[in-house]
């Protein structure tokens, strides 16, 4: 298992928060977005600043954190390709077991099946994965520009929020024939 880096941006030393249950230890800070916080229509560009606001809080299986994630998500509109910018707000609780409280719900938790533990690793935590986890379901689906974009001619691809009065001339292909005999006429008069 690869050691955590204390210099990481996501990375949290709780040395001060001590191992009193009930001490706490706010703080804020503004962090570079890492890496895949998103995905293919819309997602946080890697270095886009995301603010956090923290809340470390000792318990007796180790150290509670509770936060608030503030960000913005630019992607590409689903009905008209135009670019799209939305800002992200996510809240999350997530809980890093104490190494030797995590060995214990390992050997509890093996009949059921859980093991989504996160740990701490001496007194460090990694809050990347706990950002992604917060972060992704909040952004859209299907990310539009605007609540009513008409999107874009399934015939030339021609936006049509610009050109509202856009359309083609469809006919009816079972009265292909009828127009060649018309057209014909109009050749010979």
């Amino acid at each position: 298992m690869p050691r955590l880096d204390p210099r990481s941006p996501l990375v949290f030393d709780t040395r001060e928060l001590g191992r009193r249950p009930g001490s706490m230890h706010p703080e804020q800070r503004v962090v570079e977005a890492p890496e895949d916080l998103g995905t293919d229509v819309i997602a946080v560009a890697p270095g886009t600043p995301v603010d956090l606001d923290l809340r470390y809080e000792s318990v007796l299986e180790g150290v509670l954190v509770t936060g608030t994630i503030t960000t913005t998500a630019t992607g590409a509109c689903v009905r008209c390709l135009d670019p799209v910018t939305l800002p992200v707000e996510a809240t999350f609780q997530e809980l890093f077991a104490y190494a030797e409280r995590a060995a214990r719900h390992e050997q509890v938790a093996a009949d059921d099946g859980d093991d989504d533990v996160r740990e701490l690793e001496g007194d460090l935590l990694d809050l990347e994965p706990v950002l992604r986890d917060a972060v992704v379901p909040t952004l859209p689906f299907q990310p539009v520009c605007r609540a009513d974009c008409p999107g874009l001619c399934s015939e030339c691809g021609a936006h049509l929020a610009e050109d509202p009065d856009h359309h083609h001339e469809v006919l009816d292909p079972r009265w292909s024939a009828l127009q060649a005999l018309t057209s014909n006429e109009e050749k010979r008069n």
